[in-house]
């Protein structure tokens, strides 16, 4: 593989994600010939959350109507399919249902169906009989089914664009780890380590940069902060919003237990948290994941307990935004340990859609590590975030559906950029 920077490009992203590749991808189809290169400091595209996610192409029945979530997921997912159809890559619409386990959900339902209707998604209320004829083995009083919802994998598809990107000229650097980036009337200067040497460093410019570095995005905006220019409707600083790493932590069924899930199960969610709850999922390779629950990880790439970084911990434990996160939501996030301390507790909130399962019914399988966004007064973000200043422009908040939205995030992330930088 060859590891080698020209020392002055069109444009540099900054992370190699699939909300990165698909930003450079999208880039070069409007300005072919320019040069364009991707900086990952990983030796694969894909390594963190893209690669570590349930692979659910989402319909966009979740979110706020009007959100950016809400109107860049149902762009992304046509875009997304359209181009795994183009790709040859294996997808396919198997749909889900949201259920009810018991009345006092149903209040939380009828909200998800009226965001449903505003969001244009296509769904149907079924009744407990229809319930069990999609999936036999579901337990619930109250459901709806949304077909729409599909399955790929999205590794694949971070592969694809890189591939594309190529094709067209661009290049994708593995192996770059961006620890500065300064920005001044002619351009930004990008400098770090080069992993694919013992004592290498790298030092390029570029006209301009976007930054889509998932769970290190608030480390690299705040050194812009004294040239920043609000773009996001919260008007909110980078000092203001911190990346709080959470682990989500999964099982999958025996293979012989794979038929208590035809396709995709979810509960109805926590109206006051921004995570969807512990569901069970299809994947596109035959397998069922049952899961995450949602920790603290304790590293910014902390996908095990024992993953600690001790500078890091201190200073999300220092920041005020988590401090009054944790007041606000203690309880739920002690429930949420004790699913990931303790495999029955994980079973028991399981048996609420599937009350047949058994532990001997799991087994551990991969965790994910989500970049979530957290203000100061202690909200979690709920919505995708991303911020300008002159010459860069980050993504600063980008969770589920991301993936799903890529292409549309691509597109609104450039926009912005020429918005602020019209002559990049």
């Amino acid at each position: 593989m060859k590891h080698s920077l020209s020392p002055s490009v069109d444009l540099a992203v900054v992370g190699g994600g699939i909300v990165g590749l698909a930003t450079a991808m999208t880039w070069l189809q409007t300005r072919p010939g320019q040069r364009v290169t991707v900086l990952e400091t990983e030796s694969r595209v894909g390594q963190h959350q893209s690669g570590h996610n349930s692979g659910v192409i989402h319909s966009g029945i979740y979110y706020q109507p009007g959100s950016e979530k809400a109107l860049l997921c149902r762009e992304g997912k046509s875009k997304l399919e359209a181009f795994c159809d183009e790709h040859r890559i294996r997808w396919e619409k198997c749909g889900k249902v949201v259920v009810a386990t018991d009345r006092s959900e149903q209040s939380s339902l009828e909200r998800i169906i009226d965001r449903a209707g505003r969001n244009g998604v296509e769904f149907r209320r079924i009744t407990t009989d229809e319930l069990r004829k999609l999936e036999p083995a579901v337990a619930g009083v109250d459901a709806i089914v949304v077909p729409e919802t599909g399955i790929v994998d999205y590794r694949s598809v971070c592969n694809a664009y890189r591939h594309r990107i190529e094709e067209m000229g661009g290049s994708v650097q593995l192996g770059f780890q961006v620890q500065r980036l300064d920005a001044d009337d002619t351009g930004v200067r990008l400098a770090g380590v080069d992993h694919n040497q013992s004592v290498g460093k790298f030092d390029i410019r570029a006209r301009s940069a976007i930054v889509c570095a998932g769970l290190h995005s608030d480390a690299l905006v705040r050194q812009g902060d004294s040239v920043a220019s609000d773009s996001d409707s919260a008007n909110t600083s980078s000092e203001e919003v911190r990346i709080i790493p959470f682990r989500g932590e999964y099982y999958e069924l025996r293979p012989e237990r794979r038929g208590l899930c035809r396709n995709l199960i979810y509960p109805v969610p926590d109206p006051a948290f921004p995570f969807l709850g512990v569901h069970f999922t299809r994947m596109i390779d035959g397998n069922v994941e049952c899961g995450p629950n949602a920790v603290l990880a304790l590293a910014r790439e902390g996908y095990r307990w024992r993953d600690i970084d001790v500078r890091y911990l201190q200073r999300t434990l220092g920041y005020s935004g988590f401090r009054r996160l944790i007041q606000k939501h203690w309880r739920k996030g002690l429930s949420e340990m004790n699913r990931s301390l303790r495999k029955s507790a994980f079973v028991t909130a399981l048996q609420k859609l599937i009350p047949e399962l058994r532990a001997s019914d799991l087994i551990p399988a991969r965790a994910g590590v989500r970049a979530q966004a957290v203000r100061a007064n202690g909200e979690l973000v709920d919505d995708f975030l991303f911020r300008s200043t002159p010459k860069v422009t980050h993504v600063l908040n980008a969770p589920s559906p991301a993936a799903t939205a890529s292409l549309a995030i691509a597109r609104r992330v450039i926009e912005q950029h020429q918005n602020q930088n019209p002559n990049s």
